[in-house]
């Protein structure tokens, strides 16, 4: 799914997402878990402000982001109002 990110470039000009939005629905970017580098894509495993986890895919060549994972670690409800 492709997703629009803000980013910070820290000193070595890097971009690091700080912020992402999956439509309309803005996604600040608490913490970022893990990164790893691919032959063509840079990965940020980073916990959203609705305490979802995500890998965000960046294409450095094409300057084009991509969700390729979602984890809602929100606790499930059974349906009577208690986590389950």
């Amino acid at each position: 799914m492709e997703i629009q990110v803000q980013c910070y470039a820290g000193y070595r000009g890097e971009e690091t997402p700080r912020a992402f939005w999956i439509g309309a629905r803005r996604v600040g970017v608490l913490e970022v878990l893990d990164r790893w580098l691919a032959p063509d894509h840079r990965y940020f495993k980073v916990k959203g402000d609705d305490e979802g986890v995500y890998i965000l895919r960046h294409d450095p060549a094409m300057d084009r982001w991509e969700m390729t994972l979602f984890q809602n670690s929100a606790p499930v409800s059974t349906g009577d109002g208690k986590p389950g």
